[in-house]
C-alpha cells in the first residue's frame, strides 16, 4: 500500500477516517434531484405554451420536440456506460449535467422552435448519461442485500424533481413567463455541482479495471467497500457489452429492453401529458399541473416501498407486480369521478409506475456484475428510450386527433405488456440456470 500513498488520489483522500458511504448516496440523489427537475419542467409549461402559441407549437409539434429529448437521452444513456469505462465515472457525471444544465439555460433563450428542439435534444443527452452512472454509484456504494433500496433512494430525487417542476411553473410561469421557468429550474445545478465535483469520488471498480489497483484499494478501504477482482479480459472495452449477449443471455436482456420499453413509454408519456390530458377532459390548470405533483409524490413513495420489497424477495417480482397494477390505476385515470378520488388514484398510479420501471434498473444491476453494471445498465435505459420517444410522440397524435381519453388506456396497456416482458425475463433466467446444473 505503500505506493498508494504517494499517489494524487491518496493525497486527495487520506485515510485517517473512513468515508461515509452515505454522502455517496446523498450526492448521487442531488444530481439526480436536478435530473428530474429538467425532465419534467417541459410538461409543467407545455400548457402554457400551447395556450399562448408560444414559438408557433402545436400539441403535434410538442410531442415531436419531446421525442426529440428522448432520443437524445437515447444516445446519452447507451453512450455513458462505455464512456464511463474508458474515463471514469466521476467525469463521466459531471460532463453529462454540464451538458444539461446549459442546454437548459439555452431552451429558456430559443427564439424558435427548431432552437427550442435542438437544446432539448442536447439536454436529453446529457439526462440521459448521468442517470445509470448514478445508479452504479449506488449500488456499488451499498451492501449487496440492500441494493435495490439504494436505488429506490437515488430515484426518489428524479421524483422530487418530478414534483417540484409543477410546482416552479406554478410559482413562475403565469408572472414571468415560460423562458424564466426553464432559466430558474436550471439555477440549482450552478450550486450543486461545484460541491460534487469536490466530494464525489471515484468508483474503486472502475479504477482497478483501468489499471489503478492502488488507488482502488486505498479508496475501497476508506469507504468500506468490497473490491471484487476484475476478469481477465477487462482490459477489452468492449467486454462488457458483449457479456450482455453471451451463454444464452441475449434472450434474458432482449426481455429486459422490451420491459425498458414499455416503463419509460409509460414514465415520459404520462409524465409529459398528464397536465394537458387532463385540462381536455375538463380539469382546470391549477388542478392539471397538481395531479403531476401527486403523481410524482406518489412516486417518491413507491421508491421506498418497492425498494425495501425488492431487497427481501427480489426486483423481477415487484416489477411483474407493479406493472400490472399500474394496468389498473392508469386507465382509471381517465375514468370520469370526483377530484378528491382521482388525486388519490393518481397518487397510487405514480407510487407504482415510477418504482416499477426503477425496478427494472435494479434488477438488471443486481443481475450483473460491478464491471459490466454500468454498461448493462445504460444499453437498458437506452433501449428503453425508444419507449420514451414513443410514448410522448402517441399521446401528443392522439391529442391533435381529439381523443386524449384513450391515452390513458393506451398507457395502460403498455403497462400489461412490461410486466409479461419482466415474467418472461424470469422464465430465461430459469431455463438457463437449469441448463447449466
Amino acid at each position: 500500500m505503500s505506493s498508494s500513498a504517494a499517489s494524487p488520489l491518496a493525497q486527495a483522500t487520506g485515510t485517517a477516517t473512513r468515508r461515509s458511504r452515505t454522502a455517496v448516496i446523498a450526492l448521487c440523489w442531488g444530481l439526480v434531484l436536478l435530473d428530474g427537475i429538467d425532465t419534467f419542467i417541459y410538461g409543467s409549461v407545455l400548457p402554457k405554451m400551447l395556450g399562448g402559441h408560444s414559438l408557433g407549437l402545436t400539441p403535434d409539434t410538442a410531442g415531436t420536440i419531446g421525442s426529440y429529448a428522448n432520443f437524445g437521452m437515447l444516445l446519452g444513456t447507451i453512450l455513458s456506460g462505455m464512456a464511463s469505462n474508458w474515463i471514469g465515472r466521476r467525469v463521466t457525471v459531471f460532463v453529462s449535467v454540464v451538458i444539461f444544465t446549459l442546454a437548459t439555460l439555452g431552451t429558456g433563450w430559443s427564439q424558435s422552435s427548431g432552437q427550442f428542439g435542438s437544446f432539448r435534444f442536447v439536454c436529453g443527452f446529457g439526462l440521459g448519461a448521468l442517470l445509470p452512472i448514478a445508479i452504479s454509484y449506488g449500488m456499488e456504494f451499498t451492501s449487496r442485500g440492500r441494493r435495490a433500496l439504494a436505488t429506490g433512494v437515488i430515484m426518489t430525487a428524479h421524483q422530487t424533481g418530478g414534483a417540484l417542476a409543477p410546482l416552479i411553473a406554478l410559482w413562475l410561469v403565469d408572472d414571468h413567463g415560460w423562458r424564466t421557468t426553464f432559466i430558474a429550474s436550471a439555477i440549482p445545478a450552478l450550486i450543486l455541482l461545484p460541491v460534487a465535483f469536490k466530494l464525489l469520488p471515484e468508483s474503486p471498480t472502475n479504477l482497478l479495471t483501468r489499471g489503478r489497483r492502488a488507488d482502488a484499494e486505498l479508496l475501497a478501504a476508506d469507504y468500506g467497500t468490497e473490491l471484487a477482482e476484475p476478469k481477465a479480459n477487462s482490459g477489452d472495452k468492449l467486454d462488457a457489452l458483449r457479456n450482455l449477449f453471451r451463454r444464452g443471455q441475449w434472450s434474458t436482456t432482449l426481455c429486459f429492453w422490451l420491459t425498458s420499453f414499455a416503463g419509460l413509454l409509460l414514465v415520459y408519456g404520462v409524465g409529459q401529458w398528464l397536465p394537458k390530458i387532463m385540462v381536455d377532459l375538463g380539469h382546470d390548470t391549477g388542478d392539471s399541473l397538481l395531479f403531476s405533483t401527486s403523481l410524482n409524490v406518489g412516486g417518491i413513495c413507491g421508491m421506498l416501498i418497492a425498494g425495501r420489497t425488492a431487497d427481501r424477495i427480489g426486483p423481477r417480482k415487484v416489477v411483474i407486480a407493479w406493472f400490472a397494477l399500474t394496468a389498473v390505476f392508469v386507465h382509471l385515470m381517465g375514468v370520469k369521478m370526483s377530484v378528491g378520488v382521482l388525486y388519490a388514484v393518481v397518487f397510487f398510479a405514480g407510487l407504482l409506475l415510477f418504482s416499477g420501471q426503477t425496478m427494472v434498473y435494479a434488477t438488471v444491476g443486481t443481475h450483473h456484475n460491478d464491471e459490466d453494471r454500468p454498461t448493462a445498465l445504460g444499453w437498458v435505459s437506452g433501449m428503453g428510450r425508444f419507449g420514451a420517444i414513443f410514448g410522448p410522440w402517441i399521446g401528443g397524435a392522439l391529442i391533435e386527433a381529439g381523443n386524449a381519453g384513450i391515452g390513458f388506456t393506451m398507457y395502460a396497456c403498455a403497462a400489461l405488456f412490461g410486466a409479461l416482458m419482466m415474467a418472461a425475463a424470469a422464465l430465461t433466467i430459469k431455463t438457463r440456470t437449469a441448463a447449466a446444473v
